[in-house]
């Protein structure tokens, strides 16, 4: 019996999870459609709600936003934006604050999180997952002597908590592993493992068999 509940159980959690999360997704993005006039929305046309209709429009909303600022008028339009929002107090520090960890991670040329690192946390000689942000910058550059890096250790289970660390690049090393492997690993707490991959069983092709025997 209880073999059969831990297989029911590790059929079910994830599914359940995933559902809950697609759940929470779709609930909020179709609050957008509290953006539409009470007679254009779902429950006054067809007298019922329609899951998903508002992620949607916010989906259509994103992409025709980007559309727009692709050209040059609406280049000039997104600065004369944001130069009124840096006018206005207290929203001003909010907003240029997200508007460049946004920049920054999204951005195609950006690194942050492109890496997943080694490194020696909360103590020497114990090590965790943790993933490349960038260099640090400011006046903190003139206290590192050396060369540094700036890299995110998330918690486990839940990654979007974590520390901020600037450690020596040379205490860092870099993993053949890609960021999506990496954050299934520290999510599922060491159980998800990556595919393993040795690399002292390189076989050098400049060596004929009779070499490697």
């Amino acid at each position: 019996m209880r073999k059969y509940f831990i297989t029911g159980l590790l059929i079910l959690v994830p599914l359940a999870i995933t559902l809950w999360v697609l759940n929470l997704i779709v609930g909020t993005m179709d609050k957008s459609l509290l953006l539409l006039p009470m007679s254009w929305r779902p429950e006054a046309l067809f007298g019922f709600a329609i899951p998903g209709l508002g992620t949607i429009l916010t989906l259509l909303i994103i992409f025709l936003t980007g559309l727009a600022t692709r050209n040059f008028i609406g280049n000039r339009v997104v600065a004369l934006w944001e130069a009124v929002l840096k006018r206005i107090p207290v929203f001003n520090t909010i907003y240029s604050s997200v508007k460049q960890v946004s920049d920054t991670l999204f951005s195609s040329s950006g690194n942050a999180f492109r890496k997943a690192l080694l490194v020696q946390y909360p103590r020497q000689g114990s090590w965790t997952i943790a993933f490349m942000t960038g260099v640090p910058g400011g006046d903190v550059r003139n206290h590192l002597v050396g060369d540094y890096v700036s890299v995110y250790v998330p918690t486990t289970p839940n990654p979007t908590s974590g520390f901020f660390l600037m450690v020596p690049r040379a205490d860092t090393i870099e993993l053949d592993m890609n960021v999506d492997e990496a954050l299934k690993y520290i999510v599922s707490m060491g159980v998800v493992t990556p595919e393993f991959f040795d690399k002292t069983q390189i076989i050098d092709p400049s060596k004929s068999s009779s070499d490697l025997v």
